[in-house]
């Protein structure tokens, strides 16, 4: 009842501000997270009812504001069906004459559920942070087991490089990883329907050798053809939400600006202090608490020459999937799109920016960055280059294509990271107002004027 009281007066008071006075109100901010990182959402799992309550949450949010509904649907929320396949505990690992089996030689711990062949290449562990990784190719990562508690970064940043498979040998801390993910080979939902992931940020296969496999491995040579064979089975399907609401410009050729976020998180998991609900506070109601309080602000001022396309994504977390189906299936043509602005994790100030100012992943990509914060924006260069974070949210799929893309952020990894403490109490609603208050004119701006951000030169994600 008190959210919704808070949610009365957020929107009977919008009509009372004048467009260019416009105020986000903290109060508003607030109400958004009550509600969005609420112990009763059960932490907005991917793929989960929970995740639908929240879809139809921010849909209804937007319908209060005046939004219609994306160009080509009928409402607010857009049910998108995806399944998993489930491996069959069978697969096989050959490579010159030789064969590997699931089980007694390797376990999977995560993969797209494909089978494939692919040249090796070998790196050591100790340069994977500047290895250059062959696309398409079977990497063996000599000595990972030394890596420790750096193999999880070791096998993203890899990963991102587009290897088919990453080899690495069995270790204390890839097998409680693999156990604290309950011993299961993740594989990611797809879209139903599509060979695999529209678009799968990083979608090696990973495999840890147990035994004796290792030193079968370490004798072969670069360029050598293995194979990995998968046997799967389909399983019931499921359903991923995402939320949409349209501002339609007075400029039909002007373009559409897309304003976006990921609604879910990851839902119950390993206790943590007693508490086991990841309520996502800050990953990522906080970004869409922002859209929300863009989307109250931008429809409350005059009409815009340009459309403006707010949308809260479905399954960020387990692939970007909601975010793969609008690129497959954009309600507005790609090609229309002049910009997209992702909001990822705002809820604290990062200690190495300027007060009150978001980082912007990709910034030295384009000129979208400086053009907004001539305009107000409190937007600097990414802090941290070397975490790849411009690869990691759902602009991602997106810049593929084509489009300026960035996601902007505060402290991208607090310490309450993907734990259940990343909840109502650590988040800093005063910087959360003031980075949100400082986009709205610069978004106002960018939808009114005839600038259409471009790449830097040499600088386009391929």
């Amino acid at each position: 009842m008190r959210v919704l009281i808070a949610l009365a007066v957020l929107t009977g008071s919008a009509a009372a501000q004048p467009a260019g006075e416009w105020r986000v109100k903290p109060e508003w901010v607030k109400a958004h997270e009550e509600f969005l990182a609420s112990d009763l959402l059960q932490g907005r799992a991917s793929a989960s009812r929970d995740e639908g309550i929240t879809a139809t949450y921010v849909g209804s949010q937007f319908e209060s504001y005046g939004l219609a509904p994306a160009p080509g649907l009928a409402g607010f929320v857009q049910p998108v069906e995806i399944e998993r396949p489930q491996l069959d505990g069978h697969a096989a690992l050959s490579f010159g004459g030789a064969a590997l089996h699931e089980g007694s030689d390797f376990y999977i711990l995560s993969t797209l559920g494909e089978t494939f062949t692919a040249p090796l290449q070998k790196i050591a562990a100790a340069d994977w942070k500047s290895a250059k990784v062959d696309p398409g190719a079977a990497v063996w990562v000599e000595g990972a087991s030394e890596l420790g508690k750096d193999m999880p970064r070791m096998l993203t940043t890899l990963s991102i490089q587009g290897p088919k498979l990453l080899l690495f040998a069995d270790s204390p801390d890839v097998r409680e990883n693999f156990q604290q993910a309950g011993g299961q080979t993740r594989i990611p939902l797809r879209i139903k329907g599509a060979a695999g992931p529209a678009l799968s940020r990083f979608s090696a296969t990973r495999i840890a050798l147990t035994g004796n496999a290792a030193s079968q491995l370490a004798v072969l040579k670069n360029g050598e053809p293995i194979t990995l064979a998968l046997a799967a089975r389909p399983m019931p399907p499921q359903f991923t939400y995402n939320a949409l609401g349209y501002l339609p410009g007075t400029d039909s050729s002007a373009g559409t600006v897309l304003i976006s976020a990921h609604l879910d998180h990851i839902g119950v998991g390993k206790p943590f202090q007693g508490d086991s609900i990841y309520n996502g506070a800050d990953d990522d109601a906080s970004g869409t608490t922002a859209v929300l309080e863009l989307a109250h602000a931008l429809a409350a001022g005059p009409r815009l020459k340009r459309s403006v396309l707010f949308v809260c994504f479905g399954s960020e977390e387990i692939g970007g999937l909601g975010a793969d189906y609008f690129r497959e299936h954009p309600p507005v043509p790609s090609k229309n799109l002049v910009a997209n602005v992702e909001f990822e994790m705002i809820g604290l100030p990062d200690p190495k920016l300027p007060p009150n100012t978001m980082m912007m992943t990709g910034w030295d990509r384009s000129d979208l960055g400086p053009a907004l914060n001539q305009h107000g924006a409190r937007l600097a260069a990414d802090a941290y280059p070397e975490q790849n974070f411009f690869q990691r949210s759902d602009n991602y799929a997106l810049a593929l294509r084509g489009v300026v893309a960035h996601s902007v952020a505060g402290m991208p990894v607090p310490p309450f990271y993907h734990r259940p403490d990343d909840d109502l109490q650590h988040l800093d609603f005063a910087y959360m107002t003031a980075v949100i208050q400082s986009m709205v004119e610069p978004l106002r701006w960018l939808a009114n004027s005839d600038f259409v951000p471009r790449w830097y030169p040499g600088k386009e994600p391929k």
